[in-house]
């Protein structure tokens, strides 16, 4: 049999390359109708244990004007994976805001770079 090609969407950020996987999942930005927009964030995998959401953690440093001197903080995040996209712990994912899509979750994986050391949770 003959594979039927999907659609596959340009969502107009760019350097980001669509999966190469395909995917029925409605809020999947390539292959659903999701929108994004707004902020395009980078951070590290730190847990997949939910369904199709994961937990990724932004550090920045911050400053404390008395002592002028920079301190590391750190947020983490949820953010949709749509299972088209394979994301293990460890991993630096690009990842975009768009509308929200349950209580604490209002943004979606876009694209990973693989690390050396990621593991499956």
């Amino acid at each position: 049999m003959a594979e039927t090609k999907t659609k596959v969407r340009n969502i107009g950020i760019p350097n980001v390359e669509p999966p190469e996987k395909t995917c029925d999942d409605i809020n999947c930005p390539f292959h659903g109708n999701l929108s994004v927009r707004g902020r395009v964030m980078e951070g590290i995998v730190t847990s997949t244990r939910m369904y199709k959401t994961i937990v990724f953690q932004q550090d920045f440093l911050s400053l404390i004007k008395k002592y002028s001197r920079y301190e590391r903080r750190r947020s983490r995040k949820l953010a949709h994976l749509p299972p088209c996209i394979d994301v293990k712990v460890g991993d630096s994912v690009k990842v975009v805001e768009c509308r929200p899509l349950s209580k604490n979750v209002s943004s979606v994986v876009v694209a990973v770079t693989k690390s050396e050391g990621a593991q499956e949770e």
